[in-house]
């Protein structure tokens, strides 16, 4: 049996409820999440000490801890990106295989200082939205993509990862500029690609299930909805991850995921202006 030990801001929250039957279940029963540390108590839930006796996982008292006694590590906190890079300094140096889950990173400069520090010790490391791994969008055909469109739900600041991840996945880390042409209860944004490829994104309110509609240079189009298990498949390439060592996710698309949110938000200042993006 391989352990798992989860790193987290509060452990009281959706992630860290769920990882473990999941993985539990993809691994068929050679992994479980036996070690949790949280920085914090929730603000609005049980504490971390009752979280724990519930789920039937050790609380250890440092981050320290955890690292030594688990031979996988997962940095949660999903709700709270800006407190990945402390929460993630020792695993990242440890050479254990880490995965820090979405959103990786508040920034692009923070985004590739963590791979750096990861790369410097030999830690084999990746994050992703779940809804890169939906069967619907996997299986898209790649090749002569010209345009995305993308529909979703939740706010931009914590939800946007959803979309921008499997386009990313589709169209690779070439991403050069970004314009907002939303409304107020309807924002969107345009995103321009290499090789004038383009793709959009729309957050219309919690009853809009993810779906992208795909459209290539021989005129052909796919509507893609993601109806499939995401999560479940998402758990088996984490176990697979786990396993092998090996990132499913290349860093230079989670940098370039990371790019597109924060320069989302300066986008927004300026509405109908291309922001150019850094690429450096």
């Amino acid at each position: 049996m391989k352990t798992i030990g989860f790193i987290d801001y509060y452990l009281d929250e959706w992630h860290a409820e769920h990882y473990p039957k999941w993985i539990e279940q993809a691994s068929g029963g050679t992994m479980k999440v036996a070690y949790a540390y949280g920085m914090a108590d929730s603000p609005s839930g049980r504490t971390n000490v009752q979280w724990s006796e519930d789920k039937g996982i050790e609380l250890l008292p440092s981050i320290a801890e955890v690292v030594d006694r688990s031979d996988y590590i997962i940095v949660l906190s999903p709700d709270h990106p800006q407190y990945h890079e402390p929460l993630a300094q020792l695993p990242l140096q440890s050479g254990k295989p880490t995965y820090i889950d979405k959103t990786f990173a508040p920034d692009r400069q923070t985004a590739r200082r963590l791979f750096n520090l990861a790369e410097q010790h030999g830690t084999p490391l990746f994050s992703s939205s779940a809804l890169r791994f939906a069967a619907e969008y996997a299986g898209a055909e790649r090749a002569g993509i010209e345009n995305i469109i993308s529909f979703g739900p939740g706010r931009y600041d914590n939800y946007s990862i959803h979309q921008i991840e499997p386009i990313v996945s589709l169209l690779g880390p070439g991403v050069r500029r970004m314009m907002y042409t939303g409304t107020p209860h309807a924002p969107s944004w345009l995103i321009g690609f290499s090789g004038g490829r383009q793709a959009e994104i729309h957050h219309l309110g919690g009853g809009c299930p993810f779906s992208l509609t795909v459209s290539y240079t021989s005129g052909e189009t796919n509507m893609l909805k993601a109806d499939s298990d995401y999560f479940g498949l998402f758990a088996g390439a984490l176990v697979r991850f786990f396993e092998t060592g090996v990132p499913p996710v290349d860093p230079a698309e989670t940098v370039a995921v990371i790019t597109i949110i924060e320069q989302g938000f300066k986008a927004k200042e300026t509405p109908y202006q291309w922001v150019e993006l850094p690429s450096e």
